[in-house]
């Protein structure tokens, strides 16, 4: 199962959700790769991974230049393993505009591995690297801030993935996960409800909620393990047999 994790939104929990969910997927006995497709090297930083010691990272496989095998590395979780990135990648979408195919890049790349579960971690934006990753998986998850304007980027990112399922994969199925939530306030208890609504049955059950612990995993590069376990659960519960 190929998950990637998208919102053109900055900030909205993408790359933390990535590292903790691979985590969680882990502690349930499954084998575990994760990607890398953010210029800025979020994911490679946080599993204590230095972006510009590296020679070899997902860059060089969208050039073709080498195979996902030879760029993927152990991380300190067993059954976690990583495809890093780093700056380098920022120059793909030029390289690769204009390619034969260029979309389906990273999906004939990840026919090379062999995991229980892939899961992406795509940049802030719509462009060539998130459109690779939606042609490549098999859910879109898609992490929403219980706040203000989440809903606008919600629409946005949804014309994408329409126009994708239409173009390239039309299997592609999208799973909203609410984060940062606290029901405190009234404000986030409105928006909470809203993307309920908005989102139906897209809308996953499990809710991340709003807590400094995000701030001290960045800061430590230790995933929430914890409280990412039910939705790691939940996706599994949901997408077999």
């Amino acid at each position: 199962m190929i998950y990637a994790v998208v919102n053109q939104k900055g900030g909205v929990g993408k790359t933390t959700t990535v590292g903790a969910l691979g985590a969680a997927f882990a502690a349930l006995g499954l084998r575990v790769l994760l990607v890398d497709l953010d210029p800025q090297a979020g994911l490679t930083i946080s599993y204590g991974v230095d972006p510009d010691t590296l020679d070899l990272t997902v860059y060089q496989v969208f050039l073709e230049e080498t195979q996902l095998r030879y760029v993927i590395r152990k991380t300190p979780i067993e059954h976690v393993d990583l495809v890093p990135a780093n700056l380098d990648l920022a120059g793909a979408e030029a390289e690769l505009i204009g390619e034969l195919g260029w979309d389906r890049t990273l999906k004939d790349a990840l026919k090379d591995v062999s995991y229980d579960a892939i899961v992406l971690d795509c940049p802030p934006t719509l462009g060539i690297l998130t459109t690779n990753a939606l042609v490549a998986a098999d859910m879109a998850i898609v992490p929403m801030q219980c706040e203000y304007l989440a809903l606008r980027a919600l629409k946005q990112l949804q014309k994408i993935l329409v126009k994708v399922k239409r173009k390239a994969n039309p299997n592609l199925d999208m799973k909203i996960l609410r984060t940062m939530y606290d029901s405190r306030t009234s404000h986030g208890r409105e928006v909470f409800e809203e993307i309920a609504a908005a989102g139906g049955s897209h809308v996953l059950h499990t809710v991340i909620r709003r807590t400094v612990k995000f701030a001290d995993a960045a800061a430590s590069g230790t995933p929430l393990v914890a409280m990412y376990a039910d939705l790691a659960q939940e996706l599994i519960d949901g997408t077999t047999p």
